[in-house]
């Protein structure tokens, strides 16, 4: 990475050494040794010294992201709290921690702890203040129309997609799911953006940015693992323009004020909105403002303080309620924007 410009990446997806700290040999039920992590890259003398190697490669990597671009940093209970103290301690502003939960996890053959189904992400920016890249309504769509949430229910490798030797011993020991970063890459980049990964490993990460048309760098030192994410790469095709090209973000999208929706009709004064449980009942004025008893405001305004909340998006807070059916306004509001879109 020091060969790297200065604040040149968009985004970092990093998957560490994890410091597993393996000892004893682990035996399934019948005998056979489970393929454990065991290469020299994950063993480390002691807590100081893995500490010390995550510090050089975070700051490494700090100077090359751009003031906007966010970092993906993934790994279990064995490294993933040292890692966020460490990125705190150099002023990254943690975004989310998403769960990856494994659908199809290792059991616990020892039968001593809990199947260990999860790791961790932490997605994060280089300051609080970062404007960076989230693409909140396409993930909304791959979500059939609800909020992507920080819980993301995936498999690990397995079939055709996990990578094998000719005697069917995996190739890598922690080969990551395609659907993994496709979605980290959906969520967090758009077509052109730069793509590091420090620990590329077989390649998956360079192979997803690839196929959605983004551009990559990949540091890897093992020459094996080189040789599997370069098959890879030829083998991988690059998706159409008019496939990668993604809707525009909210944020890119005509404003269109709730007092609009009031103008046009579509909610009209009068209008009764409700949170999602119908716990609250407002009613729409016809300056657009919402009244709640004695609180009146903005949708956002009476949205936080019903809630005792410091602020409140009204738009995914308040739905409109008819006789069947209740639908979030933020929904209500897609819909108007698409019809005066198509009508210029």
């Amino acid at each position: 990475m020091k060969k790297l410009p200065s604040k040149s990446v968009d985004l970092i997806f990093a998957d560490p050494p994890y410091n597993l700290q393996l000892e004893k040999e682990l035996k399934r039920p019948d005998h056979t040794n489970v393929n454990g992590v065991r290469e020299n890259w994950d063993q480390f003398k002691n807590f100081e010294e893995y500490d010390d190697f995550t510090k050089k490669w975070i700051s490494a990597a700090k100077r090359v992201l751009k003031e906007d671009g966010t970092i993906w940093v993934i790994g279990t209970y064995h490294n993933i709290f040292r890692i966020g103290k460490i990125l705190q301690d150099l002023d990254f502003w943690i975004l989310n921690d998403i769960v990856w939960i494994k659908t199809n996890p290792m059991p616990n053959f020892r039968g001593t702890r809990f199947t260990n189904a999860n790791e961790t992400l932490l997605w994060c920016t280089t300051s609080r203040k970062a404007k960076y890249t989230f693409n909140y309504q396409n993930l909304k769509e791959l979500n059939e129309g609800k909020q992507m949430r920080s819980d993301w229910h995936i498999p690990i490798c397995a079939g055709k997609e996990r990578l094998r030797e000719s005697n069917n011993q995996r190739s890598h020991p922690t080969q990551k799911p395609e659907a993994l970063l496709y979605r980290i890459l959906v969520s967090s980049t758009n077509k052109g953006d730069t793509v590091l990964d420090p620990f590329l490993g077989s390649g998956t990460t360079a192979v997803m940015a690839k196929k959605l048309q983004r551009n990559f760098i990949g540091f890897e030192q093992d020459k094996e693992y080189i040789k599997l994410a370069k098959k890879r790469l030829k083998q991988t095709k690059v998706l159409a323009d008019e496939v990668v090209t993604m809707a525009k973000s909210r944020k890119d999208l005509p404003k269109v004020p709730f007092g609009e929706l009031v103008e046009q009709g579509i909610i009209p004064p009068g209008a009764v909105l409700t949170d999602k449980k119908e716990k609250f009942k407002a009613t729409v004025s016809i300056d657009g403002s919402l009244k709640i008893k004695d609180i009146s405001g903005s949708i956002h305004q009476v949205g936080a303080k019903i809630q005792g909340l410091p602020s409140c998006n009204g738009w995914d807070f308040w739905h409109v309620k008819d006789k069947s059916s209740s639908k979030l306004l933020d929904d209500i509001r897609g819909d108007y924007r698409r019809r005066k879109i198509s009508l210029n």
